[in-house]
């Protein structure tokens, strides 16, 4: 008998039920044998689980012997991040592909490594043939994240030394998914627009060799192929700051995790995908935007910082929106001051909702941006501040370089693909045991019953 596989009939419904009461754990529990739920503390402390030279996160100082909050700052391989967008807008050049070579080698290059390196990628910068027509065209998916990770998948099948994991082999690979990532969302999702949406405009840009990854993303996500260049440097900005975030993050612990089961690169990144997919992580910018879909609506005066905070007053009581009382883009689980990225990323912001005419929307930002952290605090118990996450900003950013919202992920996985590889290799480097944390069982024992007094 064949099946509806996305039916729920009623005694799956049943069967649930008995998941869901013999999985509730009294959350006393948690503080009686402390166990820091999501690896934090109250003071959002994380557990220690691994050393990096990658990337560093900070948002604490010690003052008279004691940690308080500051400032956020980030730190590339002990470059910050701040001082490195400066250097590219000095300089006037997209920084991308130099920020990769500097994440994944720990220096900055040379002019002549960095012309070697970009070259190299751009070699990289194809797929198999028929790969396309046969992967992504013939099996289009309603998620571009399922259909990135599937094809990363499938790329293992058109690699003859998959299961190499020497540091030159996973280093091939990576630099191999790094470039290839741009084609495999942008292609995915025109095959999700054509064939899933019913858009009848179809159309496939080969990338350019000579142009950056930012500015090969919006060539090929275009009819025309064409964007200004203040378009394609805020992208290579976000690009930059979505790159790495320490080995703490989500998807980043997910690939050290994997990886130190000696598993294959694909398998891993497809991991570091699922990871990143869900809202709680990569998926946050698309609901900042929802959210402000929703603002924009019911709020009748965008200039009206009044009626601004009786709105966030309403999501904070879960009372609007998707009721879960949260401000999305507002709050970090490190950063409480102020997240540099968000920081970053504002300024650029600001000059291109002028080149859009999109100024009243940035306005409305900024006035939430504002409001926020006060409504929030005003209304529950908090532990550390709160401030805009770049989240906040990044899927404003996207929606007026006109990146459909099924992209928004993607485009961070693009990034942080370059973040991955990075902790693969040094995971590979310096691993050698498989990491398994503990968990405590507290299950009562029980004694067996036979079938015929059940």
């Amino acid at each position: 008998m064949k099946r509806d596989y996305s039916e729920i009939t009623p005694q799956i419904e049943k069967m649930a039920k008995l998941c869901i009461e013999d999985s509730v754990i009294d959350p006393s529990m948690y503080v009686e044998h402390k166990v820091n739920r999501g690896l934090r503390d109250l003071n959002g402390n994380g557990v220690l689980t691994g050393l990096t030279e990658i990337s560093e996160v900070t948002a604490k100082r010690i003052v008279n012997g004691e940690s308080v909050p500051c400032a956020g700052s980030l730190f590339y391989r002990g470059y910050n991040i701040k001082e490195l967008v400066g250097g590219f807008i000095t300089d006037d050049r997209f920084g991308f592909e130099e920020t990769t070579y500097l994440l994944l080698f720990g220096k900055l290059p040379t002019e002549e490594e960095l012309s070697e390196f970009k070259e190299l990628l751009a070699g990289y910068r194809s797929l198999p043939a028929s790969f396309v027509r046969d992967i992504i065209m013939k099996s289009p998916s309603r998620d571009m994240m399922n259909s990135l990770a599937r094809s990363v998948l499938m790329l293992y099948s058109y690699d003859n030394n998959a299961d190499d994991v020497s540091v030159p082999n996973v280093l091939r690979q990576s630099l191999q998914l790094i470039s290839t990532f741009p084609l495999l969302s942008v292609y995915g999702y025109q095959a999700y627009d054509y064939y899933i949406k019913g858009n009848n405009s179809f159309f496939i840009h080969e990338p350019d060799p000579e142009m950056s990854t930012s500015e090969n993303i919006l060539h090929m996500l275009r009819m025309n192929g064409k964007f200004t260049k203040l378009e394609a440097k805020i992208l290579d900005l976000a690009l930059i700051l979505h790159a790495e975030h320490g080995g703490g993050n989500n998807s980043s612990f997910t690939t050290h995790v994997v990886s130190s089961s000696g598993t294959d690169t694909y398998s891993a990144i497809a991991a570091a995908l699922g990871s990143l997919k869900g809202p709680k992580h990569g998926g946050a910018n698309i609901k900042v935007c929802r959210m402000f879909d929703e603002i924009k609506e019911q709020i009748r005066d965008w200039e009206d910082k009044d009626e601004i905070k009786a709105y966030l007053e309403k999501l904070v009581a879960k009372e609007a929106f998707d009721k879960s009382g949260l401000i999305y883009g507002i709050g970090h689980a490190i950063y409480s001051v102020s997240d540099p990225r968000a920081e970053v990323l504002k300024g650029f912001v600001e000059a291109l909702s002028v080149e859009k005419g999109m100024e009243k929307e940035f306005s409305l930002y900024s006035s939430v941006e504002e409001l926020a952290p006060k409504v929030i605090a005003g209304s529950r118990k908090m532990y550390k501040g709160v401030s805009a996450n770049v989240d906040f900003y990044s899927g404003f950013v996207y929606d007026m370089l006109g990146i459909p919202g099924e992209l928004f992920t993607p485009i961070f996985a693009i990034a942080r693909i370059v973040g991955w590889s990075a902790h693969r290799i040094e995971e590979l480097v310096n691993g050698g045991k498989i990491i398994r944390p503990a968990y405590k069982a507290v299950s009562p024992r029980r004694d067996y019953v036979p079938m015929t007094q059940r």
